[in-house]
């Protein structure tokens, strides 16, 4: 007997929300900015790999998002991928505060080629230029091709699952 649910148009939104909190993903701060120079960021876990050669990302951002504009404005941004010490940064970059507030917290610095904020310490930063732009409901799926790329030595990514932040085997908050 199949003990999996089937799920009615009524509870298809829910029941997805609910599969998708069983889908671990690592946790990254995506950075940017705007014409002015004015820091842009937010937490976000839809961050896929899509080819090795060329390098290329693809990140889904809400529309309504703050960073949504000014990094489509820019078309260019950098995922900053968190370590276990960075969790409390992921609150700041949620909703906890805003625009240029979300980077009093972190050893925040600027690229040297492009002026682009990057979380110094991070397990990896990853520099990139959009590709395309593809709107798919609330969110954009974004497609960038990899420019640069910071590697911390130590693999150890922070990890949201069930709506918790997770080390690998620990829960941090």
């Amino acid at each position: 007997m199949n003990d999996m649910t089937d799920t009615s148009a009524s509870t298809l939104v829910p029941d997805f929300r609910k599969a998708m909190r069983r889908l671990a993903a690592t946790v990254t701060l995506i950075s940017t900015t705007d014409a002015s120079g004015r820091r842009h960021g937010m937490a976000a876990t839809a961050v896929n790999s899509v080819t090795m050669d060329p390098p290329t990302l693809l990140i889904c951002v809400n529309q309504t998002a703050s960073l949504h504009a000014p990094l489509i404005e820019l078309g260019r941004f950098c995922i900053n991928v968190l370590m276990p010490s960075h969790h409390e940064l992921v609150g700041h970059f949620s909703g906890q505060k805003t625009g240029e507030d979300r980077f009093e917290s972190g050893d925040w610095r600027l690229e040297e080629a492009g002026g682009l904020p990057y979380l110094h310490g991070a397990q990896c930063n990853l520099f990139c230029r959009v590709v395309s732009v593809t709107p798919v409901g609330t969110h954009s799926v974004i497609i960038a091709a990899v420019e640069t790329v910071h590697v911390h030595d130590d693999v150890m990514p922070l990890i949201y699952a069930d709506g918790r932040l997770h080390a690998v085997g620990d829960t941090v908050a």
